[in-house]
């Protein structure tokens, strides 16, 4: 049991420790991609599906993305207890000024800190970081298999906006949630 957290920059030395932390999650749902095409017309549709069994799986995390997220242009934010430097999860968030968009890539709670609110509050230190850097958008990418991921997205009031069905390197579907921030 945690008795508080901080949310602070993250550091390169958090790094490892990121990696460290356990990135497993189990459901019983998936969004199911179905893609149908008749007479030039082109229907795509994402049906919430119960899966015969729990899949119990690990988000793969990438030591690449967090040495990306350092600098200061972008966002690596780390929950930490406050009455010790154990790490409770992370945030790495991409800035696009092009488009001026943040693209939140990883969002992760250490399996026995999940459900305290972690990743609520790390989205919203990642908001007011994106509003400081006059950013208008914020995207969350997931993967259709993570449902709870997906229902965290749509319960921060995140909207769907898109899929990349060849995303990933493993060629897994990306799903996106927006929000604006104005």
């Amino acid at each position: 049991m945690i008795s508080g957290f901080v949310i602070r920059d993250g550091l390169e030395h958090d790094i490892p420790i990121c990696l460290e932390l356990d990135h497993h999650y189990q459901t019983d749902f998936v969004w199911q991609m179905n893609i149908a095409e008749t007479s030039g017309q082109w229907q795509i549709t994402f049906k919430t599906e119960r899966l015969p069994r729990t899949l119990e799986t690990a988000y793969t995390p990438n030591t690449e993305r967090l040495q990306l997220a350092l600098p200061s242009e972008q966002c690596f934010l780390v929950a930490a207890a406050r009455d010790g430097d154990e790490l409770l999860g992370y945030l790495t968030m991409r800035n696009d000024p092009v488009y001026r968009v943040a693209l939140i890539q990883d969002i992760v709670v250490s399996q026995p800190y999940r459900h305290h609110r972690i990743a609520t509050r790390l989205v919203g230190v990642a908001r007011q970081w994106a509003k400081e850097h006059n950013l208008i958008q914020m995207t969350i990418e997931c993967l259709t298999q993570n449902y709870p991921g997906i229902t965290f997205c749509q319960q921060a009031g995140f909207k769907f906006c898109g899929y990349n069905d060849q995303y990933y390197p493993n060629h897994d579907i990306a799903i996106f949630f927006s929000q604006a921030l104005r």
